[in-house]
């Protein structure tokens, strides 16, 4: 009697610790399958383009830039204005005795902020933009139109994507005010000084060109 009790109880055990062991191996599986999944979600892509994941001048705020566009309409502290591609622009008065009027045509530098600019220089100009801004082959943005992808001139050999350092100033308005004399249309906001000297002038509000190349002596030297 004892014997077939004791072999009853063996089996029992037995069969509870079998019972046990797929339970941990479901339960090892399952967080070890957990495991994995989390690792795959949360893993960074293969590859980033370098402007994108964020090199020196990646931009974190406003910054010097400018535009060049046709005066709208004008306030008492600000006024706004159309590029030649199309892009509206709110501009903030340098000082209360700046003065512009509805349909000039103007230069403003200072930071940059999308589509809005707190100037610290509005200079009218004499001439319309239209002319230059079609030679030089600027391309205004189009919603869901492809990007143009094309270079012109000469690109710095330092520069590669995400490189360089934000500048402002003198330097900053000088290389801007050549960026527009050759490309107008966009709204530079920034200017990124590579280790070469030269500078890449950054546009925004245009399909191309999106960069565009100044040399240290403020000429324009190239575009992409």
């Amino acid at each position: 009697m004892f014997s077939r009790r004791l072999t009853k109880s063996i089996a029992l055990g037995a069969a509870a610790l079998a019972i046990g062991g797929v339970v941990y191996g479901i339960v090892s599986a399952t967080a070890s399958n957990n495991s994995a999944t989390a690792t795959t979600a949360t893993a960074p892509p293969a590859e980033q383009p370098a402007f994108r994941s964020g090199g020196s001048n990646a931009r974190s705020g406003p910054a010097a830039g400018g535009t060049v566009g046709t005066v709208d309409s004008v306030s008492t502290s600000s006024f706004t204005l159309t590029t030649v591609a199309g892009q509206k622009v709110t501009v903030t008065k340098a000082s209360a005795t700046t003065s512009v009027k509805k349909d000039e045509n103007v230069l403003v530098l200072g930071t940059v902020n999308g589509t809005t600019i707190i100037a610290n220089k509005v200079i009218v100009q004499t001439a319309g933009g239209s002319a230059k801004s079609s030679a030089a082959g600027v391309v205004p943005f189009q919603q869901d139109a492809p990007s143009t992808a094309k270079q012109v001139g000469q690109i710095p050999a330092s520069y590669s994507q995400g490189s360089g350092t934000i500048v402002g100033g003198a330097a900053a308005n000088n290389a801007t005010e050549a960026a527009l004399a050759a490309y107008q249309g966009g709204v530079v906001d920034r200017v990124v000084k590579l280790s070469d000297g030269e500078y890449e002038v950054h546009n925004i509000g245009v399909n191309w060109p999106h960069h565009i190349f100044v040399n240290q002596n403020f000429r324009v030297v190239g575009a992409d």
